[in-house]
């Protein structure tokens, strides 16, 4: 049911109903309702257009029914009405394929002689140059576009990113390691390379900021292994040890 993401924002509201509704809604992987062709199917809707449909009553700004405690579970519930004209809306995706799409309406990638062949970086940079059309043909229905005002593209994330991702925030990867190493009181310590090879390794894999965990489960866990036994201990991670050439340097603090 569409009307849940207005439960959660309820919800974390207090059930404040004057807070919801100037509340902020991201509403995540929008690109996986889109159509999978274009052709306008009125019997089956295997690919999501419904729950476009559905959506689009809730950005515009109506008044909305819904279940304060989500779902059909409680079908003798009283519902709690909402109205969304002030609640901004936000939607992102990946939208994978979005650059082919983008690239066939530039047309640059066309036959024949004296034509400059795009670079790979030019066409990764394809995805600023989207245009509500693009999304028409990616799948998304136009009203659901025209209710969405401004459009914007992210770019790819880089090594520095990833770096700031493991050692900047509240509850950065590397302070829960660091953490978990305390209660077994051994102190560790990720040299500036060893943590910019973790990042490298990431971006190799492709997997986004979501693959520095395994990355660094895949290193660490031998270590913890032995933790116990390492009581007053310095563990110093190198650059060598987060591609597995070489032992973590172990230095008893006196």
């Amino acid at each position: 049911d569409v009307e849940n993401i207005l439960t959660k924002l309820y919800q974390a509201a207090g059930c404040d109903i004057k807070k919801a509704e100037q509340g902020i809604v991201f509403v995540d992987e929008i690109d996986k309702i889109a159509r999978m062709g274009e052709n306008r199917s009125i019997t089956r809707d295997v690919s999501g257009e419904g729950v476009q449909q559905a959506l689009l009553k809730i950005i515009e700004g109506s008044s909305v029914n819904i279940p304060p405690n989500g779902g059909r579970k409680h079908p003798n519930q009283e519902f709690v009405q909402i109205d969304t004209t002030n609640i901004l809306f936000v939607c992102g995706g990946a939208f994978d394929g979005l650059n082919e799409i983008i690239e066939r309406r530039v047309g640059k990638n066309v036959l024949g002689f004296n034509q400059n062949r795009r670079g790979k970086k030019e066409r990764q940079n394809a995805i600023s140059l989207v245009e509500p059309d693009d999304l028409v043909h990616f799948g998304l229905i136009p009203e659901l576009i025209g209710r969405l005002h401004s459009i914007t593209t992210l770019n790819e994330i880089t090594t520095d990113d990833m770096v700031r991702i493991l050692t900047e925030p509240k509850n950065a990867l590397l302070r829960q390691y660091e953490k978990l190493f305390a209660m077994d009181g051994v102190k560790l310590m990720f040299d500036d390379e060893a943590v910019r090879e973790v990042a490298n390794l990431a971006i190799k894999r492709k997997t986004g900021a979501r693959g520095l965990r395994s990355i660094m489960e895949e290193m660490m866990t031998d270590i913890m292994f032995d933790l116990p036994e390492l009581d007053g201990y310095e563990v110093h991670i190198s650059k060598d040890v987060v591609n597995k050439k070489a032992e973590p340097l172990l230095i008893k603090v006196k």
